[in-house]
């Protein structure tokens, strides 16, 4: 078989739920595709103008303390812009939307290419979903990670069965 074949030419009685599950997991990886898309639209159109100054407007606007942790963290970044190495960064910011809108692409067609670069490239982020989740223990820590690894065992479960369907 294949690997550019989808599933359900080779399982014509593809469990609709399954069918759906990737559906929902293609749609969810495009739209952080498009969302760092849209990240990186905004930080070339912010570098046409004083971050600092932006920032602090937008701390004033919803009556923040900036020595919040949130504030602070915002002030820093807004320091560190000006002088970020752009170019590195919009290098990780094309391959990021590019493995993100190609997983959705491969996941939406069911293709195997599409598992396989879902459970890998969510695999990756697990290490540091757990260093994160305890330097920082919190509910959505513990969520993301769950779902992670959730999406990365259901994805590996699809490959083991897109592998025994081809060897039966």
């Amino acid at each position: 078989m294949s690997d550019s074949k989808p599933i359900h030419t080779v399982t014509p009685s593809h469990p609709v739920a399954t069918r759906r599950a990737l559906h929902v997991i293609a749609v969810f990886e495009a739209i952080k595709g498009l969302a760092a898309l849209a990240a990186v639209v905004g930080l070339v159109d912010l570098m046409h103008h004083d971050v600092r100054h932006l920032a602090i407007e937008l701390i004033g606007h919803f009556h923040l303390n900036p020595d919040a942790r949130f504030p602070s963290v915002l002030l820093h970044y807004a320091d560190l812009l000006p002088g970020a190495d752009l170019h590195s960064l919009y290098l990780m910011a094309a391959a990021y939307i590019t493995v993100r809108l190609l997983e959705g692409y491969g996941l939406w067609n069911d293709y195997a290419w599409g598992e396989w670069l879902g459970a890998l490239s969510g695999g990756i982020y697990i290490p540091f979903e757990f260093r994160h989740l305890f330097r920082d223990p919190s509910l959505i820590n513990g969520l993301v990670l769950t779902g992670n690894i959730l999406l990365v065992i259901f994805l590996t479960a699809q490959l083991w069965r897109r592998h025994q369907s081809a060897n039966h």
